[in-house]
């Protein structure tokens, strides 16, 4: 099926600040920066089944970053992985839908991240384990920028290179920011696409992480990529808080927001043009 990409990501936003509105916070920018790749993944990209979630030899996706679990959610929800309804009991007492993923508790999720740099660690052995399993999956996993900054992920870069995981397409949202400021401040990554080719792997500098065709495009390079014995690493260009602008215009405290679901309403408003 050929899906709407553009539509796509409104729905996927639209849910994101649903949820994070009905609950009262949420860590809103680093959701809405990576709504194009997840899209792109979900809809277009990877080889799963909602109907059958364990399908043998199925693509999986690894959300790194954690504090992204709700756009991960939402995705899930548009693919029909679960009922929409379910998004609104989002980290409330009972729920299947935590604030950091969790493979023993949602339906479609792949690994159980939430301690940065570990989740990253958890997709090198899953694609080290498919090319022992020769069961021909794509593995995919998003890191954060801020997240970069653990040493834990460059441990797994060196050894996903030495073991020729090729099977293997990363991003990193370089949205530039993190909790306690932009990442230059904190502890610059430049220059981000050098040391990832340093380390061995096959890099693709996405200039604007928020435009489907560039996504999908660098997508379909990384997997022509496959026999080469390199793993991909997409460098996703991204704006954190893409799509609201009074959540871009919080700069780095939009990190984790306030959001009341008066301010959702208006903000999903803005998403589908009816302002």
């Amino acid at each position: 099926m050929n899906y709407d990409l553009t539509e796509i990501c409104k729905d996927i936003r639209c849910d994101i600040l649903t949820c994070i509105g009905h609950l009262g916070v949420g860590h809103i920018g680093g959701c809405l920066s990576v709504v194009e790749a997840l899209a792109v993944l979900y809809f277009k990209e990877m080889n799963i089944d909602p109907k059958n979630p364990q399908m043998p030899g199925r693509d999986r996706f690894v959300c790194s970053k954690g504090h992204a679990g709700p756009a991960v959610y939402a995705t899930l929800a548009n693919r029909g992985y679960f009922d929409k309804k379910e998004l609104l009991t989002l980290n409330q007492g009972g729920t299947n839908l935590p604030s950091h993923c969790d493979m023993n508790r949602t339906i479609g999720i792949d690994m159980t991240t939430g301690s940065l740099g570990q989740g990253f660690s958890c997709a090198v052995g899953v694609a080290l384990g498919s090319k022992v399993e020769t069961d021909g999956a794509t593995i995919y996993a998003m890191i954060g920028d801020g997240e970069s900054q653990e040493g834990q992920i460059w441990e797994a870069a060196m050894f996903a290179a030495a073991k020729k995981l090729d099977n293997l397409i990363a991003f990193t949202d370089y949205n530039k920011m993190q909790i306690d400021g932009t990442t230059a401040e904190v502890n610059d990554l430049d220059p981000l696409c050098d040391k990832w080719a340093a380390f061995g792997w096959n890099v693709i500098d996405v200039k604007d992480g928020n435009d489907v065709d560039q996504v999908a495009e660098a997508v379909a390079a990384a997997k022509a990529n496959r026999g080469t014995g390199k793993p991909t690493m997409i460098i996703l260009n991204t704006l954190k808080g893409c799509g609201v602008q009074w959540i871009v215009d919080l700069g780095t405290a939009n990190h984790n927001t306030n959001m009341t679901e008066e301010q959702a309403a208006a903000a999903i408003r803005e998403i589908r043009g009816e302002d």
